[in-house]
């Protein structure tokens, strides 16, 4: 095969990176916007030792579970941010499913047997597979033009809309207009109401002028304010006009309000939540349900962001019990500290977790844990320290499969137990899954 070179192939099983897996001569070819059983011909676009990538750009025998992709821009050769579109929603979710199946076995080393015991389903979010994502940053190309990137490339496609963005952002006037001295421009929706636009230049937010920014599609009671950034020395462009269509960043970052388990979230509009509306209260309740905190019992939030799970976790084991939580990141942990202000008997710790687990900045036991990992994952030797701390249950908060699938090996090795997993599609029409893995010792 060559480089641009279209064969028509038979397709096979889905493969993680929004893929299927074919065979052409033996050679392993991983092509995109295909379904599985589906024969198609498909464009090579990379070639490497051992496998190549190609696009499906023609269907011979088309998949049932096929549709017509409702963003223009899904296609070869376009936007790369939706991997799914060509896929029905509830075919989307068996997809991920067999995802996590096959990185369960092939890296977690569990058999067929054990993983059928789980019952492992991906469940959907309220809202619909479109108009959820509530941040987005658009890149923009040598002409000033604002777009998404394509799939594996630094080329920016220029776009009218993205589909999947949440409504308020949609009516954002970013696309369609020149940003000449910017590099990207991000855009925000808060669960709060608030919708706010930040473009940068080599990193540094930079100041932008959206005169007649049209009110946002959020619950939020109408009325002229002036938005205010919300935090201290971080002065925003401050513009007449309703309540969730909030300021224009321009030098440091404007604050947003978020709302999720049972509380309001004070956040930089540029800091880490979850991008989909119901994702954070989604996962406090599925967290909780597995973990069932009883009153008094100590717990651990690692790579904890914000605090989420360590405020959910504090309501559960009441005022005398002690919650810690670990981050590294500067940003996060200042927000930590801001937004459980109120609640006394949570630590906030600002370290990697690695460091602070082997240096025993903070020391077992303890009854509970929650860990939400980077891409990552956690590693062996942050499993091997949790487990060192004898807690009665561990709740392990996963975006990407093949890294929980590499530490379920090393819990499984010391003889703990995945009892449930749990998937959910916090990312719609998208490749991505979020799981929540209960892991138990050998005692229970």
């Amino acid at each position: 095969m060559e480089e641009a070179e279209r064969v028509e192939l038979t397709v096979d099983a889905v493969a993680p990176g929004g893929h299927c897996v074919a065979r052409v001569d033996g050679q392993v070819v991983f092509v995109r916007h295909a379904l599985p059983g589906e024969r198609v011909v498909a464009e090579v676009t990379e070639l490497h030792r051992g496998f190549a990538r190609a696009d499906a750009v023609e269907i011979v025998e088309a998949a049932p579970e096929r549709v017509t992709p409702p963003c223009p821009y899904a296609r070869p050769g376009g936007c790369g941010g939706c991997d799914l579109q060509h896929v029905a929603p509830a075919a989307q979710l068996d997809w991920k499913t067999a995802v996590v199946r096959e990185q369960l076995t092939r890296l977690g080393g569990l058999t067929d047997a054990e993983i059928d015991a789980l019952r492992v389903t991906v469940e959907p979010l309220p809202g619909g597979p479109l108009g959820w994502r509530s941040r987005v940053r658009y890149a923009v190309d040598a002409a000033g033009r604002a777009g998404l990137l394509k799939h594996r490339s630094h080329e920016v496609v220029p776009i009218d809309r993205c589909l999947i963005a949440h409504p308020a952002i949609q009516q954002l006037p970013v696309l369609g207009r020149p940003w000449p001295t910017a590099d990207s421009v991000e855009a925000v929706a808060s669960t709060g109401g608030d919708v706010v636009v930040t473009a940068l230049a080599d990193g540094v937010p930079t100041r932008v002028d959206l005169p007649g920014l049209p009110a946002a599609a959020v619950d939020a009671p109408g009325g002229p304010v002036a938005a205010e950034a919300g935090l201290p020395g971080r002065p925003t462009a401050q513009v007449d006009r309703p309540v969730g269509s909030a300021a224009v960043e321009v030098d440091g970052s404007a604050a947003v309000r978020e709302v999720a388990a049972g509380r309001d979230w004070t956040l930089p509009a540029g800091s880490f939540w979850q991008v989909h509306p119901a994702a954070a209260d989604t996962l406090v309740d599925a967290v909780l349900d597995l973990l069932a905190p009883q009153p008094g019992e100590s717990a651990w939030d690692l790579y904890g962001g914000a605090g989420l799970f360590a405020a959910a976790l504090a309501g559960r084991v009441g005022p005398d019990a002690r919650v810690t939580m670990v981050e590294s990141a500067a940003e996060g942990v200042a927000a930590a500290r801001r937004n459980l202000a109120d609640l006394a008997r949570v630590e906030v710790v600002a370290a990697r977790v690695e460091t602070a687990l082997a240096r025993r900045r903070v020391t077992g036991p303890v009854d509970l844990v929650v860990l939400d990992p980077p891409r990552t994952g956690a590693g062996a030797a942050v499993v091997g320290d949790m487990i060192a701390a004898s807690p009665r249950a561990i709740a392990y908060v996963a975006c990407d499969p093949a890294a929980f699938a590499r530490d379920v090996r090393t819990f499984t090795r010391a003889g703990w137990r995945l009892a449930v997993l749990r998937g959910f599609d916090l990312f719609p029409m998208t490749q991505h899954v979020e799981l929540i893995g209960l892991f138990l010792p050998p005692s229970r």
